[in-house]
């Protein structure tokens, strides 16, 4: 899989805002097809730090109502990334 296919979009979240305060952790939302080592190889090329750890889990799909219809939000795949002492990724450069 290509690198800047890997991941699709950084999770800002109360819980990761508090994950990144308390340790040195960064979370995204990733391709479903991408395995450990193409996320970390991906956020070391991309933003150029260096990453001791990768933990994924598969995020299970909800149930949303639509108007009288039922349907389902599509399953997707979050990553919890250690980055090394020093380095950090600022998504609100400017902001």
């Amino acid at each position: 899989m290509e690198l800047h296919r890997v991941l699709e979009k950084p999770l800002v979240t109360e819980k990761g805002t508090l994950m990144s305060e308390g340790g040195n952790w960064v979370l995204f939302q990733v391709n479903r097809g991408a395995n450990k080592h193409q996320i970390k190889q991906a956020v070391e090329k991309i933003f150029k730090v260096s990453v001791l750890k990768v933990n994924t889990l598969m995020m299970k799909p909800k149930y949303r109502r639509f108007g009288r219809h039922m349907g389902k939000t599509q399953s997707w795949k979050k990553a919890m990334v250690l980055l090394k002492d020093g380095d950090t990724i600022d998504f609100f450069e400017g902001a």
